[in-house]
């Protein structure tokens, strides 16, 4: 697939890029009010390549728009990530931040009504984002998005599949069924890459490693991406009979008109819809998935033909950054089997395949270590947790 060039793609109206979280699985580096969205990767933080990947397939017009929802701790760091783009992408881009965090589906609810009131109601293709994936290279990305934009427009709900490379239990599942043909118009187009579409029998939660093993090798599930495709037209019916309760509380909400909004650095920011805190009290906390996806009866599925990583673990991270972020003191083989992310110094003596995190405080951010031996880090999540009934959230 190296080598892809002239790829001609069709073009959705508006992106929504969901920007929440709360910082549990890369703790300390991430945190409650920089989660790990913000951090870099070779220069470039997943928030950032996520707003890029946005730009990338969404129409360049006055009327197109990239809203981003992300809690209202995040607005500054979202501010900084944001005016990196030059002053005609930004004005692209609209940010709602949330007052309460309920889960993915009330935050593609409030986006899609959002955007339904400044496209005075025209029919809108709409992409769903995550802010914490790696995916390479962008022109198959740019490829598959093509077919997911014609899959929209024929009333389809669209997710976006991973091949697994392996069994693992960190991810949801989507079971495939049959294969679809691609709708006539992007069969016109010539491309040196087709993407393939399948219906969805299912959608599976995390399995344990019995189960995922048994998954892996019946070659037709995949991993669920959490990317999602969709006329707004058709999503809001699908919200409208499939789960009511998360999308009335925005329907009721009034329009927001040029005093809701301010502008920082060239970026729109929802700064005052009125009666939107009232209407995230009022609905209910569920997964997109949970909400819509597994009820839907129109689901289909495009299997990526791009490279997906979710970082989901500092295990995931040093796979993907391979030499320690710090300043590094000890012997050859530990800085070799070792992995340190620190911003002090720090000295390793007679200790091999352990992963270290350090952050001193100086960031404004919290003063906190983590110690892991490679292949453990699943377990941060479970330390947040315990570190949050013991009422000590000043190191979150």
């Amino acid at each position: 697939m190296n080598g892809i060039t002239s790829i001609i793609v069709l073009m959705f109206d508006d992106c929504i890029v969901l920007a929440g979280g709360s910082g549990t699985r890369l703790w300390p580096a991430s945190t409650y009010s920089r989660p790990k969205q913000f951090l870099s990767l070779k220069g470039q933080s997943f928030f950032s390549a996520a707003i890029e990947r946005a730009l990338a397939v969404t129409s360049n017009t006055r009327d197109s728009n990239i809203v981003i929802i992300a809690g209202r701790n995040h607005v500054d760091a979202i501010i900084k990530e944001c005016a990196k783009f030059d002053s005609e992408e930004r004005k692209r881009l609209a940010l709602i931040p949330e007052p309460l965090s309920k889960n993915t589906a009330p935050a593609i609810a409030c986006a899609l009504i959002y955007i339904n009131w400044v496209s005075a109601g025209r029919e809108r293709n709409t992409l769903v984002l995550s802010s914490d994936h790696i995916i390479r290279p962008l022109e198959i990305f740019k490829a598959d998005a093509d077919t997911a934009v014609a899959m929209a427009q024929a009333d389809k709900l669209v997710v976006f599949g991973i091949q697994p490379e392996e069994p693992e239990t960190a991810y949801g599942y989507i079971e495939a069924s049959n294969t679809l043909t691609i709708p006539n118009e992007t069969q016109k187009r010539k491309k040196r890459y087709e993407s393939e579409v399948f219906n969805v029998a299912s959608f599976r939660g995390k399995p344990d490693i019995k189960t995922a093993k048994l998954f892996f090798a019946a070659k037709k599930f995949y991993w669920n991406s959490r990317m999602f495709a969709f006329s707004s037209k058709f999503m809001l019916n699908e919200f409208q009979h499939n789960c009511p309760e998360v999308i009335l509380p925005f329907k009721k909400l009034m329009a927001p008109n040029e005093n809701s909004h301010k502008s920082i650095k060239g970026i729109r920011i929802l700064s005052d819809w009125e009666n939107l805190e009232s209407a995230y009290f009022q609905t209910k906390s569920i997964s997109f998935e949970n909400a819509i996806a597994k009820k839907s009866k129109s689901t289909v599925m495009v299997k990526a033909g791009f490279s997906w990583t979710e970082v989901s673990s500092w295990d995931e991270y040093t796979r993907l950054t391979k030499n320690s972020n710090a300043e590094v003191y000890g012997s050859d083989e530990a800085s070799e089997s070792c992995f340190v992310d620190s911003d002090i110094p720090v000295a390793l003596c007679g200790v091999k395949d352990l992963i270290v995190v350090v952050r001193s405080g100086s960031d404004s951010g919290p003063a906190a270590v983590l110690i892991s031996k490679k292949g453990e880090t699943q377990q941060v999540k479970d330390i947040v947790e315990k570190i949050k009934s013991q009422g000590k959230k000043n190191l979150l």
